[in-house]
């Protein structure tokens, strides 16, 4: 949808966010129908794990159109993303908690290596070794977020 008060690049940007929103969309119905087309447990297992993804990429994707859509239409409210330039009143409390859930994500990460070891022999008999490469991957993206935030409230103390 172009918006007079939109730029080119943020017209660009807000058409692929929603037009890829809706091949999400499409996307979840697809997995849907071969989960339960496929006749098999652990494939309808892995696809209910791939659709809870693709349902927060699908909320993420209209979240970041509504934010770019505020943005260009100059609206007062905040927007479905927040600005990270905003930590809060009590940005070194942020810092604090942020920085002993990533020295916990860290302990995650290393007792998850330890117990991919351990599983590594089940590969082709269980899907649990693929499992925790799952969750190694999600403690991954938890520390990058915390990162971050960590980065950002930094800044904003300096």
């Amino acid at each position: 949808m172009a918006v007079a008060a939109a730029s080119i690049w943020e017209s660009e940007l807000y058409e692929h966010l929603t037009s890829h929103e809706e091949n999400e969309r499409r996307l979840l119905v697809d997995y849907h129908e071969a989960a339960a087309a496929a006749g098999s447990a652990a494939f309808s297992y892995l696809a209910d794990l791939i659709m809870e993804d693709e349902i927060r990429h699908h909320r993420l994707f209209r979240e970041l159109a509504s934010a770019l859509r505020s943005d260009f239409e100059l609206r007062s409210e905040e927007p479905a993303v927040p600005r990270p330039a905003n930590w809060g009143s009590d940005p070194e409390r942020v810092l604090a908690v942020t920085e002993r859930l990533l020295a916990q994500e860290r302990l995650d990460a290393a007792e998850l290596k330890r117990l991919a070891k351990s599983v590594e022999e089940l590969k082709d008999v269980t899907l649990w070794p693929l499992l925790v490469r799952l969750m190694e991957m999600d403690t991954a993206k938890h520390i990058a977020v915390l990162e971050f935030v960590r980065r950002g409230t930094r800044s904003a103390l300096k």
